[in-house]
């Protein structure tokens, strides 16, 4: 039997580190983030989302948190449970297409991340930010963001944002991204 959680608090751990090689999370509601171990974010996705859907078959060797941003609902189930669920359901076909897409959006974060200068990175993750609804990106403020996304260090984040304010090529209000009118491909 599954129970159905709800996770109010912003900020609130839904996946700790320990339970991330050994559970599935489906969050129905809300906004979370996920971060690796060496509290990389990997990035911030709005419901619905599943986590460790592969988890049964091969283990990560990396760990992670699932965080809530803001009130959530979801439920969890053991690897083993959601191999089952899989299977009795004959859910394979898509299974594999939700493994395929989060396989995208990883591929397109290391092509936005690595090997790419800090300007290229920051300009990134604006861009991705702003594909963001109006909601979740007055929750979550840029500098941080790209900071906890990218390594990048936070004087030159602030720096290039500072910029980008200054030649109205973004507008910010209170630490939060409202629009971006167009941004230079060099810094």
């Amino acid at each position: 039997m599954v129970r159905v959680s709800s996770f109010v608090n912003d900020k609130e751990i839904i996946c700790s580190p320990d339970e991330s090689n050994t559970h599935t999370f489906v969050i129905l509601e809300g906004v979370v983030s996920l971060i690796r171990g060496d509290k990389v974010l990997i990035g911030i996705v709005q419901a619905p989302f599943i986590f460790g859907l592969a988890d049964g078959v091969a283990k990560k060797e990396a760990q992670y948190k699932l965080i809530a941003e803001s009130g959530c609902i979801g439920y969890r189930l053991s690897s083993s449970q959601t191999l089952a669920i899989i299977e009795q359901n004959q859910l394979w076909r898509e299974a594999f297409c939700w493994l395929a897409w989060k396989s995208q959006v990883l591929e397109l974060r290391d092509r936005q991340l690595i090997g790419n200068n800090s300007y290229d990175q920051i300009r990134a993750t604006l861009i991705t930010m702003i594909e963001w609804d109006e909601e979740l990106r007055s929750r979550i403020g840029v500098m941080n963001y790209i900071h906890q996304r990218t390594r990048v260090s936070r004087s030159v984040v602030a720096e290039v944002l500072a910029a980008l304010r200054k030649g109205n090529y973004i507008e910010m209000n209170k630490g939060k991204l409202i629009s971006i009118n167009r941004l230079p491909s060099e810094y």
